[in-house]
């Protein structure tokens, strides 16, 4: 596995106020500094004040003064006003009230600041208001390219990353909608005014499709509260399946309405609905060598393929010979106009006792020239979707190039008995003979390429957590996480270190996979990176691990340096992910 670090001096990630802000004012000639959030305030100035009338050197005295006239009066009724005045001036600019006044004025400042983000939002048919995230606006330096026209759910808003999360995507103009399970009024006063809530349970797949409808990407940032196990179940795992399903069967209604033009939606390859689905798939035994020996222990091998009494395409039987295999095979009949090349992978929906399985892929101009390629892939107990990318097809001879969809034209799904291990999910107790298998078949489609992400994740790395709810909330987490690998959606899935409440942007970070790191994170780092991931394409389809950096042992070199960006305009995201594996 590749470890990439990101030394990134850039915006920083603690949103509002992690930065060190600048205001001069002027009371009377003098001048007053302010800190923002986040730094100490600078000390007052002291100020000296000096009089004419404490001078080094006494001056002659004055020659007596004439005798008074109204006129005169009038000066010395003015002279008196005036005396007053400067006396009311110096009052008024004495160190403490100079420092109430700078901190009232830069707190009015910021809060005017803070509401751009949402007059951006907001009031989009003003073209005053769009001109605020234009090139010559205040809010150019924060605006993403498209963010107008995007909606985002956040799962989790009023979580430590997820009130982060949400006040990074006002600040650069998203439409941003927030799913809550009860919209009492301490929740709404956690959110900022222009966030539409909507009420609903990850829990509960009814509640869902409201929320959904109209968000373009999903960032999901809920955690269960308690390490029961049912709440973990129904948060980690099961809320991810509830909310990426719900999701796609918006984006399929979506395709049905555009006539089938959805970016997200599958390619139906194969359905299995009934008697008739099967008659293009043949079955076929064979072995992968011939000795004497083989034929003197041949115990035989037998598979079939039909449509059961319960409505369910099933492939069974069994295989006996040493070295032998069966496969169910056809040749791919694809619509008009559609090519795979369009796609980056399959996407099959099966019911299987634990088996694994071999995909084989058969590609080329004609089948006298064509190349093999091959993928593994595993079952459960029960039904389950099984994602298998192109890329991680190999070919059978490695002389041959790599696979390139536009040219597939055979599918065939293999069973052997070699590299089978009894199911986990089994009954305990039970002998499980892994020469015979059971595979339930309900659809195969094309899963839809794209260039960025539909659905971040923020899951952990278990480190931080106790150990006796550890194991149980890791194995919520990963079941969450293959879930939505299974959908068909393109995913993000960030595994951040133990969570630290402190600003962002203030240290590099370590990108990393194969679970190895254990060093913490700040929350606004993290959101930083859900926001930056939205439209990365590095980001898609990638999991991996992510923390503060490291110091390395001596001789030890745990991670490369990719990326050294002092400057908040570019993006550590990219080059940082570009290093780690996809589909992962």
């Amino acid at each position: 596995m590749t470890t990439a670090v990101a030394a990134a001096a850039a915006l920083p990630a603690g949103g509002f106020g992690c930065g060190k802000v600048k205001i001069s004012n002027d009371f009377n000639g003098f001048s007053s500094w302010s800190g923002a959030a986040n730094h100490h305030h600078q000390p007052c100035r002291r100020l000296m004040i000096s009089s004419s009338s404490r001078a080094s050197s006494s001056p002659p005295s004055p020659p007596p003064p004439p005798p008074p006239t109204d006129d005169d009066d009038d000066d010395e009724k003015e002279e008196v006003e005036g005396k007053v005045s400067v006396m009311k001036r110096l009052v008024d600019a004495n160190p403490v009230g100079l420092g109430r006044r700078s901190r009232q004025i830069f707190d009015e400042a910021w809060r005017k600041f803070s509401e751009l983000g949402q007059i951006s939002r907001t009031t989009r048919t003003n073209d005053e208001s769009i001109l605020l995230i234009q090139e010559s606006g205040p809010m150019c330096e924060f605006a993403i390219p498209g963010a107008q026209n995007t909606t985002v759910l956040v799962i989790g808003a009023t979580s430590r990353v997820g009130r982060i999360v949400v006040r990074k995507l006002m600040l650069r103009g998203y439409s941003v909608k927030a799913l809550v399970r009860n919209a009492d009024q301490q929740v709404v006063d956690m959110l900022p005014t222009s966030v539409k809530i909507v009420v609903g349970d990850v829990g509960d797949p009814a509640t869902l499709r409201d929320a959904v409808e109209g968000c373009n990407k999903i960032i999901y940032c809920a955690t269960a509260r308690s390490s029961i196990t049912v709440d973990l179940n129904r948060v980690d795992h099961q809320g991810v399946y509830n909310l990426s399903k719900a999701f796609q069967d918006y984006n399929n209604k979506l395709a049905q309405l555009r006539a089938g033009k959805s970016s997200k939606s599958k390619l139906l390859l194969a359905k299995f609905k009934s008697a008739d689905s099967l008659n293009e798939w043949e079955v076929r035994k064979g072995t992968y060598f011939q000795d004497t020996v083989a034929a003197k222990y041949d115990g035989g091998m037998d598979a079939k393929f039909e449509f059961s009494e319960s409505g369910d395409a099933v492939f069974s039987g069994y295989v006996f010979t040493r070295g032998g295999y069966v496969e169910l095979s056809t040749k791919l009949s694809l619509p008009l106009g559609s090519t795979l090349d369009r796609y980056e992978g399959l996407v099959l929906s099966v019911g299987g006792n634990g088996r694994s399985y071999v995909l084989i892929l058969e590609a080329g101009g004609d089948t006298t020239q064509s190349s093999l390629y091959f993928s593994r892939f595993s079952t459960k107990v029960g039904f389950c979707r099984v994602r298998v990318p192109f890329t991680s097809f190999r070919p059978v001879n490695p002389a041959d190039p790599p696979l390139d969809p536009f040219l597939v034209h055979t599918l065939t799904i293999r069973f052997e008995p070699r590299r089978q291990r009894a199911a986990a999910e089994g009954p305990v107790g039970t002998n499980q003979d892994l020469r015979s298998f059971k595979l339930k078949l309900e659809y195969i489609k094309a899963l839809p390429t794209g260039q960025e992400t539909d659905f971040i994740l923020v899951s952990c790395t278990g480190s931080g957590i106790e150990t006796s709810r550890r194991e149980q909330v890791l194995r919520a987490k990963k079941a969450g996480e293959d879930s939505l690998r299974r959908s068909g959606l393109g995913y993000t899935i960030i595994r951040p270190g133990p969570l630290m409440e402190e600003p962002g942007g203030q240290r590099a970070l370590v990108f990393d996979q194969g679970n190895r790191i254990s060093q913490g994170i700040s929350c606004a780092d993290v959101a930083d990176i859900c926001v930056k991931a939205l439209h990365d394409s590095t980001a898609r389809n990638k999991s991996f691990d992510v923390c503060y950096e490291y110091v390395a042992e001596p001789g030890k070199e745990l991670y490369e340096l990719v990326a050294h960006l002092p400057d908040k305009a570019n993006n550590y995201l990219t080059p940082a992910l570009s290093a780690l594996e996809k589909n992962t």
